[in-house]
């Protein structure tokens, strides 16, 4: 058997010279060398913006979804949507561990895979289901995971489909425990969305004063109250920089753009102070609108890529929900046992 690059760049078809995630097409047929692991595929949590970006192309129709997340899939060797950039993560079960690795896995293990789909040589068999309300595609297919990537074993006290969901965004909490100060003003747009939910909690745990549930919909902002992390809960359009402004009123310290659709950099950029912080976690965020619309209205806001790794990130998310009933409860509501 051969070694491959612990990156991954010896699947890179097209173009050369460059790692798998940024490549247009990777190869996802050849058997897995000897610093890869090979996986049983059962669910795909697709990201988000990604998901609804397709679902929206096709009129909402699971079966289009299907199609054409296939041909996403045929055509590039990943789930890596050619319009959002972005992926999602998958669940399965390890089938083939090669030789040349050290690892805490043994054939049979079930995981969750935390690096990006858009990355990740899958090939898909058949779709199964699709799961609009939880942006998940059950199929029966394979994916390779590379001697970098990381992933977490499933837990034995909750759902595969819960853990998934959770899984899929656990650098956001991670990344909201590190960057709240205690007694600060914490801005959540998306606040009823899984990440949302799952910052609001964090943000307040670690000692906000202020936690604001910014959301679109009133259904997403009454799972926020139910939750009752948030001391503020708004609905409305977060693509309308000056309406958020306005209902903020007193400028956040932290806000968190946890949102699945595009237009919403300069809400963040206004209702944050100008030493403050924003924290990217929407996969729809255009980074040059973000840079010179920052620069536009003069504000000098720091501002963080939503990197969905940190430290640890996926034993605190799970644990949050272990900690948390209302947490938990609202989250078997929305994604244990949906298959």
């Amino acid at each position: 058997m051969a070694q491959g690059c612990p990156y991954g760049t010896h699947r890179v078809v097209e173009p050369s010279g460059v790692l798998p995630q940024p490549a247009w097409r990777i190869d996802n047929q050849a058997d897995p060398y000897d610093n890869e692991i090979l996986v049983d595929v059962e669910t795909l949590n697709v990201d988000s913006a990604s998901f609804h970006q397709v679902s929206e192309s096709v009129g909402g129709d699971p079966a289009k979804v299907a199609k054409r997340i296939s041909e996403i899939v045929g055509q590039r060797g990943k789930l890596h949507n050619p319009v959002t950039g972005s992926g999602g993560m998958l669940i399965g079960t390890v089938r083939f561990i090669g030789p040349a690795l050290t690892v805490d896995l043994k054939p049979g293990d079930r995981i969750a895979t935390l690096v990006s789909l858009s990355l990740t040589p899958l090939k898909i068999e058949r779709v199964k289901a699709v799961r609009p309300e939880t942006d998940q595609v059950d199929i029966e297919g394979t994916a390779i995971l590379f001697e970098s990537g990381i992933y977490a074993k499933l837990p034995a006290d909750m759902d595969d489909t819960l853990a998934l969901a959770v899984l899929d965004v656990c650098g956001a909490p991670a990344q909201t425990a590190r960057l709240t100060k205690p007694g600060s003003t914490v801005l959540i747009l998306g606040g009823g969305g899984k990440s949302g939910l799952l910052c609001s909690y964090v943000a307040k745990r670690a000692g906000a004063a202020r936690v604001i549930a910014f959301d679109y919909s009133e259904a997403s902002l009454q799972r926020a109250r139910r939750l009752g992390a948030a001391d503020e809960y708004v609905q409305g359009d977060a693509r309308d920089a000056l309406t958020v402004m306005r209902a903020v009123g007193e400028k956040a310290d932290l806000t968190l753009s946890c949102i699945n659709v595009p237009g919403a950099e300069l809400s963040a950029i206004l209702a944050t102070k100008p030493s403050g912080m924003v924290y990217f976690f929407s996969m729809a965020t255009s980074f040059t609108a973000a840079a010179l619309g920052a620069e536009g209205v003069g504000s000098q806001v720091d501002m963080l890529i939503g990197n969905g790794y940190y430290p640890g990130h996926a034993d605190l998310t799970l644990q949050l929900l272990r900690e948390s009933p209302k947490l938990r409860a609202l989250f078997e509501e929305l994604y244990a046992g949906r298959r």
